[in-house]
């Protein structure tokens, strides 16, 4: 019989090539299969995540799921994956879940989180964890701008030209907010879904509102355009978190 487990993840995203599996490289989903696999003996197990991130993206509450034939106690199972798992990727928490569990299309809510260095000099041990800006920035302009991503909105401007999903922009911030604290500013992102690349595209068009490049309002005209050409470029991987991620309690 079947049993379908639960775990949530936290990953240092710097030596990875993203979480999906890929060739001859190293990624989350693959180091997860590979201790899986010894765990199992041989026998493969896939992993179903609540969603991808890019190389170089972190994770302190990645959700996955899967499937096994082996009755072990929650610790033990825990215990195991961490021991075989990189020092780089460990399993938080582990329960079992209902057999139509689903990581990936259960989720009701996640939240990102983008950290700026906002410093002239560089600081090396902040370099793999936070994008760094140089330039001053107006926080109160940019926090206005926040305001103007929350509710439901199509986020067509705010997304990739190369993402392949296919079907409705229309997604809902239940929280865009901006805060500095000494010389770094946390940007946090609560929603019911992402598009590819948003919260990077997002966080570089409030760079530009701090800068004085574009006025907050602009934000909120962005999103009626419906057209990621009219924002720069996509701010570095380094400096975003999948901070968690939320479901109905089971």
């Amino acid at each position: 019989m079947m049993g379908k487990i639960k775990c949530v993840i936290s990953y240092d995203g710097t030596n990875f090539s993203g979480f999906q599996i890929q060739p001859k490289k190293r990624t989350v989903h693959g180091e997860l299969e590979k201790a899986l696999l010894k765990i199992h003996k041989g026998l493969h197990v896939r992993i179903h995540p609540s969603g991808r991130t890019d190389s170089g993206v972190h994770a302190k509450g990645q959700t996955i799921h899967f499937e096994t034939p082996f009755q072990i106690p929650l610790d033990n199972w825990k215990r195991a994956l961490n021991t075989l798992l990189p020092d780089d990727l460990y399993v938080n928490a582990v329960e079992e879940v209902s057999e139509s569990f689903h990581a990936r299309y259960d989720v009701i809510e996640k939240e990102y989180r983008y950290y700026v260095w906002n410093e002239k000099e560089t600081d090396v041990f902040k370099r793999n964890y936070a994008y760094q800006f140089r330039y001053p920035l107006d926080v109160t302009a940019m926090q206005q701008a926040c305001s103007y991503l929350e509710g439901t909105h199509d986020f067509t401007t705010y997304s990739s030209a190369k993402a392949t999903t296919k079907g409705s922009k229309v997604r809902t911030l239940y929280q865009a907010t901006c805060e500095k604290n000494g010389s770094e500013i946390e940007f946090i992102f609560r929603g019911s879904g992402f598009l590819y690349n948003m919260v990077r595209i997002i966080v570089g068009a409030m760079l530009d509102v701090g800068q004085g490049r574009r006025s907050p309002v602009d934000i909120a005209v962005l999103l009626d355009k419906k057209d990621r050409r009219l924002l720069g470029e996509t701010v570095p991987p380094q400096g975003l978190y999948l901070w968690g991620v939320k479901y109905e309690s089971m």
